[in-house]
């Protein structure tokens, strides 16, 4: 342990913690990081309060020599925003914080480090362009889609995030930008079907609206009440809960401009699953096609986009066994999905060096019950509130399943991951 000031050590904590938050780690994450971090070069590392979007961070000599030009303590505060979800930062810092409990890194180098990673650019353009497009084609088929509607969300998903990366993310506010982008997506699927590209309108808009989604919000609010963390989960949740609001917003908006222009709501039918589609094997695919794009939508190396899939598709694959198969009712179909999801993802978090968080932020996504906020608005919209409840209802239980998967997943001991004897 090198000789080091407590501002300078803090301050490269608090800049890990920083960009942890900033991209998508969970609370816990962020206090365990800075607190390696502190301890290794002597500071007492008892005093870091991490919210939602904000650090507090205090701290005071501990192991360190005092001398005349050392300060004894420090206090800051900081706002995070959070803006775009970069997986990759999160797991270089996180490998960066284990290269420096190991006495690999000096204080200096570490800070030089942080700023590499705090700086670098985000996926290309043209990549996010491909994983929506991916995605929402994915997703298409996942929730029963024809070959020809995911080709239509394909297109949709990829001129989405055209406007995302253009209008949206650049000049719009949050929540005024998530209704406009379902706005855009809602009204491409409609114009699509109605120029006779796509089979099922439902399906198309579902698959589309899948990059919109809140999965990350969502999963870290769970993950966050598991860990006690209450202020920072229901402030994830509710985030989580805008955003979907935002989707249904924006699906209603478009349907009634769309009637509004010619002469009428367009009259769907029920859920309609395609045969071609619908097979085990066509559905894992799918399923992997789906969780890979959003790897990319969320920021991962490169190299963890295949691990990801895998684990999102056997989570649907499980899912499917258990309602085809067992006859069981979808929420507990997604409690056992969830958990499985959860599970694979601790464990792929050894042998690939890199947070769970990773993998069960992109692998859950299957589960996420999108076609649920699809029907309910478009139930509710018509007045048919004979659907519409117990539609609302069942998209809640799903999304209960999942926090109930992950928190049972996440109460196993680690040991039963560290591949060590």
């Amino acid at each position: 342990m090198e000789n080091a000031d407590v501002t300078e050590v803090l301050e490269t904590a608090s800049l890990a913690g920083h960009i942890l938050l900033e991209n998508g780690a969970e609370i816990s994450r962020v206090e365990d990081i800075m607190s390696r971090i502190a301890s290794y070069y002597g500071v007492d590392s008892g005093n870091f309060f991490v919210l939602s979007n904000g650090i507090f961070t205090t701290g005071r000599n501990s192991k360190l020599p005092k001398s005349g030009s050392q300060a004894s303590s420090y206090a800051n505060v900081e706002f995070i925003p959070i803006r775009s979800i970069q997986l990759s930062k999160v797991a270089a810092v996180n490998s960066l914080s284990y290269e420096i409990a190991a006495g690999k890194i000096s204080l200096a180098e570490a800070r030089k480090r942080l700023v590499r990673i705090r700086d670098e650019k985000g996926k290309p353009a043209w990549e996010q362009i491909l994983g929506s497009a991916f995605g929402a084609a994915g997703f298409c088929a996942v929730f029963g889609g024809a070959v020809i509607d995911c080709a239509a969300a394909f297109v949709v998903g990829a001129l989405l995030w055209c406007f995302i990366l253009g209008i949206s993310a650049r000049y719009l506010s949050k929540i005024v930008g998530g209704i406009c982008n379902s706005i855009v997506a809602t009204l491409l699927c409609i114009a699509s079907y109605r120029t006779g590209f796509g089979a099922s309108l439902p399906n198309i808009i579902i698959g589309a609206i899948m990059p919109l989604i809140p999965g990350v919000p969502f999963v870290n609010g769970v993950r966050d009440l598991a860990n006690s963390d209450y202020i920072a989960g229901i402030t994830r949740l509710t985030d989580a809960m805008l955003g979907f609001l935002c989707i249904a917003l924006g699906v209603a908006v478009s349907f009634l401009l769309d009637g509004a222009v010619f002469g009428g709501m367009i009259q769907l039918e029920q859920v309609r699953i395609d045969p071609g589609t619908s097979g085990l094997i066509f559905q894992s695919i799918a399923a992997f096609i789906g969780t890979f794009a959003f790897a990319i939508l969320f920021g991962a190396e490169r190299r963890r986009y295949a691990p990801a899939g895998v684990i999102g598709a056997l989570g649907w694959a499980l899912y499917l066994l258990v309602v085809r198969g067992a006859g069981a009712t979808a929420p507990v179909a997604t409690l056992a999905s969830a958990a499985l999801v959860c599970v694979l993802s601790r464990y792929a978090a050894v042998p690939f060096k890199c947070p769970s968080t990773v993998f069960l932020l992109c692998g859950i996504f299957p589960l996420v019950p999108g076609a649920g906020i699809f029907w309910f608005t478009y139930y509710l919209m018509t007045e048919q509130f004979d659907l519409s409840g117990p539609t609302g209802f069942m998209a809640i239980k799903v999304a209960v399943a999942i926090v109930l998967g992950i928190i049972f997943a996440m109460e196993l001991p680690q040991r039963f991951f560290s591949f060590k004897k």
